[in-house]
């Protein structure tokens, strides 16, 4: 058992640990040992790393802001309070979520449900979404509009057509992404109808500061700007520090998480001084975060199980079987977003890990609509899974169920007797309630029932409430599933996504500084190396040399394994056709680099 006393390792909050980086790039002191962990060290890991965006321990020389800390609060009232302004005028209005990747995916998950609790409440639907990439971008990676801040920019200004008061919420989780900076650059021009809020993880010192793809101004130019404004409440910055992510740079994990619980408790303290006549306080925002809290510790009590389920997840996708998320509302969608994040975070194939939610495209609520025509990576209806999956399912295969006591347990026990005579390796993810439970004769069904019962206390406010602790949790054991199952499958280099897909400029960067960190080569030869890799050459040539990062990122798009072999390459002095020999004998890229460096 690995030991993860904070107080006897270096913490990430100590002004010396990395401090070259910012938070969302530093590694977790927690998780240095994550690839050659167990599975339940490995959740436990996660549910140290998870237990830090609540942390409430202060260190000596830290400059950060906690999210409990009196200041994040305060951002958060305000925020608040300007959505209740929106919401009792909502005609000329309209809240924009924006992000790039899972933010976007965040964003598209926050405004569709919002919309949905305001059309129950026969209220008129005032939330909206973009995700760099378009709908697309909801179930593959579509990374290279992230680039792109004119893009941004042009899609908020079609998005807001006819509105007078729009609060834009620009989600960037590193304060890095052009496409986001773009959209707040267009509020700060047009303060009249704009009010601009970014959400981000590290201290705006901390932003991206690269120049950016035609445009005037950087990233941390914009934070700064933004910051100087929030003063007299015409911009705000909500980004307290909430730690490495467990796996470096994995936004998706605990970043996204923290995007989800900050925005439903802003929007939360909104809708209830609107609709329930409780004043936005402190108070009450602080009463939502212990809340969340409670979630993490009400679905981290699961360790053994969620365990058992990431060892089963890593044996399918090592014996070349797949992971399959069938999941009904809402969770659905949950299922989907964890499984559309593999591909790029750990260069898995895409049907590696796939969801499905029950009616396909008529829950989602997206707005371009049904999409399962424009290909397969887009069919996730339960009838599509049944159609194109089922017949050739092995006991190889895993599939984990994702309900609810509230859901058509009629319609969950059907598709189970069918799925259950294809394999036996069916699982669940079920939510319960204090006495009102899903039967014995539905829950038996599957090898493992990972019961969650959610007391009453916790849900006193709603059922959209509810939901959303549903959804937080579900979050939480399906990241800790496919993250622990590629790590078992090698994916994973100490706490490094050693094999991340290099679709963009901040993976690119992200890419030469995983190479320098391992090699200890200079900036210049891991470049050098990661290109060959890219362009498949010994040599570079001038126009490869002379190319601009969009074009490298466009041709890495189109490749695997590209930062693996440009490792092997530094460790081994190798040339590339022996380096992708190596890989070929050792795929597990733990092993190859251990090798390497045995052989170095």
């Amino acid at each position: 058992m690995f030991d993860y006393n904070l107080e006897e390792m270096q913490h990430w909050e100590h002004s010396s640990y990395e401090p070259s980086l910012p938070i969302t790039e530093k590694s977790n002191p927690i998780t240095r040992d994550i690839d050659r962990a167990s599975p339940a060290e490995i959740v436990q890991m996660l549910k140290k790393c998870d237990a830090e965006i609540f942390d409430r321990t202060t260190y000596l020389d830290s400059m950060y802001q906690k999210l409990n800390s009196c200041s994040m609060v305060q951002t958060m009232v305000e925020i608040s309070k300007k959505v209740e302004i929106i919401l009792k005028d909502p005609e000329k209005s309209l809240i924009v979520l924006s992000g790039c990747g899972t933010s976007g995916r965040v964003a598209f998950l926050l405004a569709t449900s919002l919309n949905r609790w305001l059309a129950a409440l026969h209220q008129k639907q005032i939330y909206s979404y973009i995700i760099a990439g378009g709908d697309k971008a909801l179930l593959t990676s579509q990374e290279a509009p992230e680039d792109n801040p004119s893009l941004g920019a042009l899609m908020l200004d079609k998005t807001s057509t006819g509105k007078k008061h729009i609060l834009f919420i620009g989600i960037s989780c590193g304060l890095s992404a052009p496409f986001v900076a773009g959209q707040l650059h267009f509020c700060l021009n047009n303060l009249d109808v704009f009010t601009p809020v970014l959400i981000g993880f590290n201290p705006v010192h901390m932003a991206r500061s690269e120049p950016m793809q035609d445009f005037p101004f950087n990233f941390k130019e914009i934070a700064e700007k933004m910051s100087e404004m929030q003063k007299h409440q015409k911009a705000f910055v909500l980004n307290p520090a909430v730690g490495p992510e467990a796996i470096t740079g994995s936004s998706r994990m605990k970043g996204a998480t923290a995007t989800k619980l900050m925005l439903e408790t802003v929007f939360l303290a909104g809708h209830e001084a609107v609709y329930s006549n409780e004043a936005v306080t402190a108070d009450n925002v602080m009463a939502s975060v212990r809340m969340n809290e409670k979630v993490y510790e009400t679905t981290y009590s699961q360790i053994n199980k969620l365990a058992a389920l990431l060892q089963k997840a890593g044996v399918s996708l090592r014996e070349q079987g797949h992971v399959y998320y069938l999941g009904w509302q809402t969770l659905g969608i949950i299922g989907i977003i964890d499984a559309s994040e593999c591909t790029p975070t750990y260069g898995a194939a895409f049907e590696d890990i796939r969801g499905f939610i029950s009616k396909g495209f008529s829950e989602m609520h997206n707005k371009e609509g049904d999409l399962s025509s424009v290909g397969p990576h887009f069919a996730i209806a339960h009838m599509d899974f049944v159609n194109a999956f089922l017949p050739s399912l092995t006991d190889n295969d895993m599939v984990i169920f994702l309900f609810s006591v509230e859901d058509d347990l009629n319609e969950v026990s059907e598709l189970a007797k069918r799925v259950g005579q294809n394999t036996s390796n069916l699982h669940a993810l079920i939510h319960d309630l204090e006495g009102h439970c899903v039967p014995k004769s539905v829950s038996g069904m599957f090898m493992t029932a990972l019961n969650i019962t959610w007391p009453s206390s916790l849900n006193k406010h709603s059922s959209v409430l509810m939901k959303q602790h549903w959804e937080l949790s579900t979050k939480w054991c399906l990241n800790a599933i496919s993250t622990g199952a590629h790590i078992l499958k090698g994916k994973v280099y100490r706490n490094y996504m050693i094999d991340l897909r290099v679709t963009n400029s901040k993976l690119f960067r992200r890419a030469i500084r995983i190479l320098q960190r391992f090699t200890n080569s200079t900036q210049a030869q891991c470049e050098t190396a990661l290109l060959r890799s890219i362009y498949e050459v010994e040599e570079l040539t001038d126009e490869i040399s002379s190319a601009d990062v969009t074009q490298h990122t466009l041709m890495a798009n189109q490749k695997d394994r590209v930062v693996p072999t440009a490792l092997v390459m530094l460790q081994s002095g190798c040339m590339l056709a022996e380096a992708k020999s190596h890989l070929d004998a050792q795929p597990v890229i733990r092993d190859a680099v251990a090798a390497c460096l045995r052989f170095s």
